[in-house]
């Protein structure tokens, strides 16, 4: 392993996440920029977004983020590849553009019917068109866990680092596991082991680590891994989309590596993750995407327990059954859901939750409240209810059974 001294997070919720779901609008993307810009912190964990510029649309969302004036996330494009798109983005006042270099023979031979030559030397033109309009080129090594390394990337990439020399303007690689064939197995042999890409690009082809990112899918629910890999052995960047919405199976979830990076690092260093909170409830509110309710650090049940046993064990300490803190890094509290199988314990977590009972004032599982509501919740089942208790119908029976102490919460 040789991970670098710092590592950080780039994002392409408004390029490649924006390509599986509808369009966002304007208004959208200038909320979601300054969302992401307060996750990511002063320091910029969160260092890059890239855009589309294709329509007057991506050109207006663009305007509009740069007229906030943050530093971090810096704003960077994704184009077709042609002399004209980079003086449009060199006008859009962006410093970093994106551009596609597929590298496996799949997209070489099958979908530009060229030969490896012929597609080699047509990057290398589109690369010679950007540093002639004075922008940094980010050139997305597509599907290279099908490429042939040695053969072609390698050498490619070689070319690609004598010209940046040549031109006085540093060039980003973004390995892009297109279709999420990498593992983070160091042991297995190229073009799939993603330690032997970052090594082999690092040691053969001379990209430093901050210039090197990691772009990768979830078809084989490896993304997560793969990425916090990539850091691990030298690359700088993982590119990431907001909830992992993306192409397919989506992308590297950007919420998940915020507290990768933590894990890895022991530190936040600035970030500030109530801000996932915020973020999911701007989707399911502002965008109307449905979240499932178990995904990880946004889905509404991700941190609820269901079983007695679990509730009994948060009763007793949060810790044992709760991943983290989840109120003080997500603001999100642990909750329970009450149902047959809640339990005494169950129900007062419950209460206590509900009400936010704190202290003195927390109640146990043998509080004779907690006991009427039990009798209660038995009741219910052993007449064929099978559905779980809305939080309605337990603050009704709260109330009644505590003779109006706990008043039906507004």
């Amino acid at each position: 392993m040789n991970m670098p001294e710092e590592v950080w997070i780039t994002d392409t919720t408004f390029r490649d996440g924006q390509q599986s779901i509808n369009p966002y609008t304007v208004q959208q993307i200038v909320d979601l920029y300054k969302l992401m810009s307060r996750l990511g912190g002063p320091y910029g964990i969160i260092r890059q977004t890239e855009f589309f510029v294709y329509s007057e649309r991506d050109r207006e969302a663009i305007r509009r983020c740069q007229d906030l004036g943050l530093r971090f996330p810096e704003i960077t494009s994704w184009i077709r590849a042609s002399r004209e798109d980079f003086k449009l983005v060199r006008d859009l006042g962006i410093r970093e553009t994106g551009i596609l270099v597929s590298c496996s023979d799949y997209h070489i031979f099958k979908k530009l019917k060229m030969t490896r030559k012929q597609a080699m030397d047509q990057y290398l033109a589109t690369v010679a068109d950007a540093f002639d309009a004075g922008v940094m080129p980010r050139c997305h090594l597509e599907d290279i866990t099908r490429a042939d390394f040695y053969g072609f990337v390698v050498p490619f990439v070689n070319e690609l680092m004598r010209m940046s020399r040549e031109a006085g303007i540093p060039v980003r690689i973004r390995a892009c596991d297109t279709m999420g064939y990498g593992v983070p197995y160091a042991e297995v042999a190229l073009p799939r082991s993603v330690p032997g890409i970052i090594y082999g690009l690092q040691q053969f082809s001379d990209v430093e680590s901050e210039m090197l990112e990691w772009h990768g899918h979830n078809d084989f629910y490896k993304a997560v891994a793969n990425a916090a890999t990539a850091w691990l052995y030298g690359a700088c960047a993982v590119n990431c989309t907001l909830l992992g919405i993306g192409e397919r199976t989506g992308n590297v979830p950007l919420e998940a590596m915020v507290f990768e990076y933590a894990s890895l690092r022991g530190s936040l260093d600035g970030m500030d993750p109530t801000v996932i909170t915020e973020i999911g409830e701007y989707y399911r509110r502002e965008i109307g995407y449905k979240i499932p309710p178990m995904t990880p650090f946004v889905g509404k049940s991700f941190n609820m327990t269901r079983a007695g046993i679990h509730a009994d064990g948060l009763l007793k300490d949060e810790e044992i059954y709760n991943i983290f803190d989840t109120d003080k890094l997500l603001n999100r509290p642990a909750r329970v859901m009450v149902n047959k199988n809640s339990g005494l314990a169950g129900i007062a977590y419950w209460i206590n939750q509900n009400y936010r009972l704190k202290g003195e004032e927390q109640i146990d599982k043998k509080d004779p409240l907690v006991l009427k509501i039990k009798a209660w919740v038995d009741r219910e089942y052993e007449a064929g209810r099978t559905a779980t208790l809305s939080s309605e119908e337990l603050e009704e029976k709260v109330e009644e059974y505590s003779e109006g102490k706990y008043q039906r919460q507004s």
